[in-house]
């Protein structure tokens, strides 16, 4: 039997799957999409044909032959998309990892490299797949030679085949004929003119007949039909010219022993490493991780020794405390301590079981001992905490926080992710090694995956920690996590410790209340559609309000009408059921997320504690999780009364404190706008004194509706607001909008001045920073398209501003959280919320307290202008807000 050649026209397909699958990005902002895209069709290519040998040839930036003779026809060649040429070097990176030889020739395209390949293996005696998604190659096709032309739809992949019939079948023409069809017909992506007035239809008829452009020129008299007669005789010589466009070099000096390219293992350690990086996760499934982990381990011979007893903790203790740095990390399952996993130095990781005479308080006793002396890194300090509550340490160092500060778009901060960032090795991740299963029973039937996730957890911390503390000084954001980020973790862990109490029956009660709602509105909606349907199914809904009310603007999607909040916004000047509908959409998702959601959550304290993150947002902003405290809605007064089921402990009150316009106040300072600042020094009303200057309105003549459209423009300044947004915020035209803002920037000049700077260095440097350093990659800034890079300039303009207000807030939480335990209080943080702290405060602490939360909180920054605090106290959280 007949060995395989498989040869890929590498820019062709990388072209192919850069425009069939859809955008995607990993978490450095490189575009992935075309190299997915390329992975898949190989990958299924391979699957199918089971080949010998493998290639991928690739054009050159070398002008060859064609190039030359096309620009002096037409003058230039369309260029590459930014997010496609960024790719290639990715591709390459993949195959060499991989092993395939990659074949590229100054002078000749890809085509000719391929072309003069296949001719070479077919008089091998090989049988060739070539796979391109470019048609010229048809014209190579035998009965040994099988062009595939993969197509990507919606990221699925079809493949037409082309053999010598298969060609002749669907064009009508021999292969070495379609040379003459495609030179006649032109083909703009292949940069072929073609000749004027002839179409494939034509082209296909008149080689059909005469067999090449030569012979039908030969008896031009009796081409038919006139107009392409009259287009041959007058373009003979650019047919000519699109014909050696057209055909492909066949004996091209190319150099390769198909040795070379036979087809070894694809899945090697430095194609997991490469893949891992590219976050092509999907792909990583197909490596033996078990082989890659033990060679590695075996290089790097590191060893788990498992302490279960007392006199060997105790010794393992000693000589810890010796150490510069240990790192450790808990190991748990389902919220139970099983061991800690802890290292001393790069080739050795010990395992202390939590068990007999090693109890949870020996641990924490140990641990709170061993900060005293050294360093300890931990890939999540704040689980650490959960699990022992360990003292507070200036000693820790969060490995998943410093790599956070250091990327903060990634979505995940793992070992595994840090191994590969900072260190460049492989490792397998959790779910890799674990699965699904408990801990414990990994440890009993697969061992050496229980010992590799074990050793990895302690490893992979104490190894990158110096490149963290390198990079984190080198970006100027050293201070930041240390001086922040790190104290801030114990605060938030001291919150998650306290949680909030909620009154079940309230809640209930809320419930009931929502449901009656729902139920009330379900019927008024009803009774304007004249009928009953799903009003939660978009599909139905999009029938009611565009087959049956003859609504304007519908959006057609794969799945029927869109009916999103916006397009139901623009109509609900149309007809009244759409206001309907977004009341009842309301009312819903406040009864199902959280009259029904957060009863799930009361623990049997009847507190709720839930989960802050720091390691969530790109701009600093902390994020509250299971359940999400922060996105309780405010803006009606039905969303607002939750809060009234909220309640302090008996004989304790909430004090609430929130920053007054801190983001306003915050793009003061970094402006310098001096109106802006002199506006809040003399404490003024910033909203009207902007509605005065901006719409040229005496001060006391400043009506409530200019003070709220000043109030919209001043806060969507902040967060570079367009004129059509504005527009739609204020209902006004577009062209309205554009004069707010215009005037606006001729009102405060400096706010101008600044925003185009941080456009201008978000270009310039890829990210732009807050006050304290914090950084922002901003990889859309780069994009082709248009839409794309607008984002990248409005994240530019608002993320140092929006950062900065985050990190004064973090500032101020630390402050507040040591001063009420260095006064001795009982009173504690429970809540952040955006600009606001909401703490649970003894009655007797009360005047304490709220003279504490302003002064702390007034402090926590050193502004040109002041910051300012609203303190409120209250029965419940509605009444202290």
């Amino acid at each position: 039997m007949s060995e395989k050649l498989v040869l890929i026209d590498g820019h062709s397909i990388l072209n192919r799957a850069f425009y069939g699958v859809p955008e995607l990005t990993n978490s450095s902002g490189l575009h992935t999409n075309a190299v997915y895209g390329f992975l898949n069709i190989l990958f299924k290519i391979l699957e199918e044909e089971q080949p010998q040998y493998l290639a991928v040839a690739f054009d050159v930036k070398a002008p060859t032959f064609r190039h030359k003779m096309y620009d002096a026809y037409k003058g230039t060649r369309k260029p590459m998309p930014q997010e496609l040429h960024e790719q290639v070097p990715l591709i390459k990176d993949v195959l060499t990892a991989c092993g395939v030889p990659i074949l590229e020739k100054p002078g000749y395209e890809a085509d000719d490299i391929l072309g003069t390949l296949a001719r070479r293996g077919e008089a091998a005696g090989m049988e060739v797949t070539l796979v391109s998604g470019d048609r010229d190659l048809l014209q190579i096709a035998t009965d040994h030679i099988c062009i595939r032309i993969p197509k990507t739809r919606g990221g699925v992949t079809v493949t037409e085949n082309y053999r010598k019939e298969d060609v002749i079948e669907a064009y009508g023409v021999t292969p070495t004929e379609f040379i003459d069809v495609k030179a006649l017909m032109g083909d703009t992506s292949d940069n072929i003119p073609g000749v004027p007035s002839i179409g494939e239809k034509t082209a296909t008829a008149l080689i059909s007949s005469y067999k090449s452009i030569e012979n039908a020129y030969a008896h031009i008299d009796e081409v038919k039909p006139p107009r392409a007669q009259k287009a041959l005789r007058e373009h003979y010589d650019l047919a000519q010219m699109s014909k050696k466009l057209a055909a492909i070099c066949t004996e091209a000096p190319v150099e390769m022993d198909f040795e070379a390219a036979r087809l070894g293992n694809l899945y090697t350690k430095e194609a997991y490493e490469v893949m891992n990086r590219l976050e092509l996760k999907s792909f990583l499934k197909r490596f033996d991780l078990s082989a890659m982990e033990q060679q590695a381990e075996e290089k790097k011979e590191i060893t788990l020794t498992v302490i279960d007893g007392l006199s060997e903790a105790e010794g393992f203790f000693r000589s810890a405390g010796e150490q510069p740095l240990i790192a450790v990390q808990t190991v748990a399952d389902g919220g139970q301590l099983l061991g800690l996993a802890m290292a001393v130095d790069e080739d050795t990781v010990s395992y202390l079981a939590c068990a007999g005479f090693l109890t949870e308080a020996y641990l924490k006793e140990k641990l709170e001992e061993l900060a005293e002396k050294t360093q300890i890194a931990a890939l999540d300090v704040k689980e650490i905490l959960k699990l022992l509550d360990v003292k507070e340490s200036e000693h820790y160092f969060d490995a998943g926080v410093a790599a956070y500060l250091l990327n903060p778009l990634k979505n995940s901060y793992t070992y595994d992710d840090l191994a590969r960032d900072f260190i460049g090795e492989s490792v397998p991740a959790r779910a890799e090694l674990l699965g699904k299963s408990r801990v414990e029973d990994v440890r009993e039937k697969e061992p050496e995956n229980w010992q590799r996730y074990v050793m990895n957890l302690a490893h992979v911390p104490f190894t990158v920690r110096g490149k963290l503390e390198e990079q984190l000084k080198a970006t100027g954001m050293w201070n930041l996590f240390t001086k922040i980020e790190m104290p801030l973790i114990f605060s938030l862990h001291r919150m998650e410790q306290a949680g909030i109490r909620v009154e079940k029956e309230a809640l209930a009660e809320y419930g009931r209340e929502l449901a009656v709602k729902v139920t009330a509105m379900e019927q008024e909606i009803y009774a304007l559609a004249g009928r009953e349907f799903n009003i939660n199914s978009p599909k139905q809904l999009g029938e009611i309000l565009f087959d049956e009310l003859h609504l304007p603007g519908a959006k057609k999607t794969k799945t029927g009408y869109s009916t999103s909040a916006d397009v139901l916004e623009k109509l609900k000047p149309v007809h009244p059921i759409v206001e309907k509908v977004l009341e009842y959409r309301t009312y819903a998702k406040l009864k199902s997320t959280y009259a029904d959601g957060l009863a799930g959550y009361i623990s049997e304290d009847g507190r709720i504690h839930g989960t802050f993150n720091q390691t969530i947002t790109a701009t600093g902003r902390i994020s509250s999780t299971e359940p999400n405290l922060q996105n309780i809605p405010v803006r009606m007064e039905l969303g607002r009364a939750i809060r009234r089921v909220f309640v302090p402990e008996e004989g304790c009150v909430f004090v609430d404190a929130d920053y007054s316009q801190i983001e306003l106040r915050i793009l003061a300072h970094m402006s310098g706008d001096k109106q802006l600042i002199e506006a809040y020094r003399e404490e003024q009303d910033i909203h009207r004194i902007t509605a005065s200057q901006v719409f040229h309105v005496p001060l006391d003549e400043v009506t409530p509706q200019l003070r709220r459209n000043a109030k919209a423009v001043n806060f969507g300044i902040v967060y570079g607001i367009s004129a059509f947004g504005l527009s739609e915020d204020l209902s006004i035209t577009r062209k309205e909008a554009g004069e707010y803002i215009q005037k606006y920037f001729e009102t405060y000049p400096g706010v101008k001045t600044f925003l185009d700077r941080l456009v201008a260095e978000g270009k310039e440097q890829g990210y732009v920073t807050t006050v304290y350093g914090r950084r922002r990659p901003i990889p859309e800034l780069k994009s082709n398209n248009f839409m794309q890079r607008s984002f990248g300039e409005r994240v530019a303009m608002n993320s140092p501003i929006q950062g900065t207000a985050a990190d004064v807030m973090k500032i101020a939480m630390i402050r507040v959280d040591r001063a009420l335990r260095t006064e001795g209080l009982r009173s504690r943080i429970i809540l952040q919320v955006h600009d606001e702290l909401l703490l649970e405060v003894p009655g007797e602490e009360k005047d304490q307290v709220m003279e504490l939360l302003e002064r702390e909180m007034t402090h926590a920054a050193d502004f040109a202008v002041p910051l300012e605090v609203d303190v409120n106290c209250g029965d419940n959280w509605y009444t202290a807000h």
